[in-house]
């Protein structure tokens, strides 16, 4: 059902998921554990699959909460669950016990952040656009204003599409690589002309690098590649159909131990 990360799960005050696309009630296209509350799935069997998802976490179906995402770089602060509308933004950072931050992707970058030591955690959702413009770097900044230490944060990168099966055109690379020449090294020649593959994992891991956080870790797992375990939004744009799933990537601090 889901995806554990050694270098988070070490920390006892400290419950995360990589959630995969396995135990859920959905059906067709959105099989099985779909989270995304933006889909066209049935909002009744999206609302239990999140259920199931907060069962795993220990935390109340409530407190499994996320943020409208709109590829941006803006992170919020969060204190309690939302009592209405979901705030739009990328990120999230919380020092609240049975709170979990959820992120939904669907082959975008699910980045989840701690800091054991002060007990602040954090999550972003880092596609192209929001890891270029400061995704990461803006939900580091708001664990740092909870009282987290940069030096002392661990990040992991879960599930998303690998270099392998992200083919980008020319004028993607060049926003890249105008922004920094440095970034080519995420780009290799694509067998049709015109176009490359991007490294969008390896881009990820060098801004988390580069910010000075004190550990970065990636599960290693493309999600366009393992169909019976992750939907994918490029796989099903190649496939032509009308919608695709989410997975649900969340973390939380565990009341018992603070």
């Amino acid at each position: 059902m889901y995806v554990e990360a050694p270098e988070l799960a070490a920390y006892p005050n400290i419950r995360h998921a990589f959630f995969t696309r396995e135990g859920g009630v959905s059906e067709g296209l959105y099989a099985s554990l779909n989270g995304g509350l933006g889909s066209s799935d049935d909002p009744g069997k999206v609302r239990e699959n999140r259920r199931r998802m907060a069962a795993e976490l220990e935390v109340a179906p409530e407190a499994l909460i996320s943020v409208h995402q709109v590829h941006s770089a803006d992170a919020v602060t969060v204190e309690a669950p939302w009592s209405g509308q979901r705030p739009k933004a990328d990120g999230m950072a919380t020092a609240v016990p049975g709170i979990a931050l959820g992120v939904t992707t669907a082959d975008c970058g699910p980045v989840l952040f701690a800091d054991p030591h002060v007990n602040v955690v954090g999550a972003a959702h880092a596609g192209w656009r929001g890891a270029l413009t400061g995704i990461l770097e803006s939900t580091l900044e708001a664990m740092e204003r909870l009282g987290a230490r940069r030096d002392r944060i661990v990040a992991v990168l879960g599930p998303t599409i690998s270099q392998d099966a992200y083919e980008v055109g020319a004028d993607l690379k060049a926003t890249f690589t105008g922004h920094d020449p440095a970034n080519e090294d995420f780009f290799r020649p694509s067998e049709r002309a015109g176009h490359a593959m991007f490294d969008l994992p390896g881009y990820i891991g060098r801004r988390l690098e580069r910010a000075g956080i004190g550990e970065f870790a990636n599960v290693g797992l493309c999600t366009y590649t393992h169909e019976d375990r992750f939907f994918s939004y490029r796989r099903t744009t190649h496939r032509g159909e009308p919608d695709y799933g989410r997975m649900i990537s969340a973390i939380t601090l565990i009341p018992s131990y603070l």
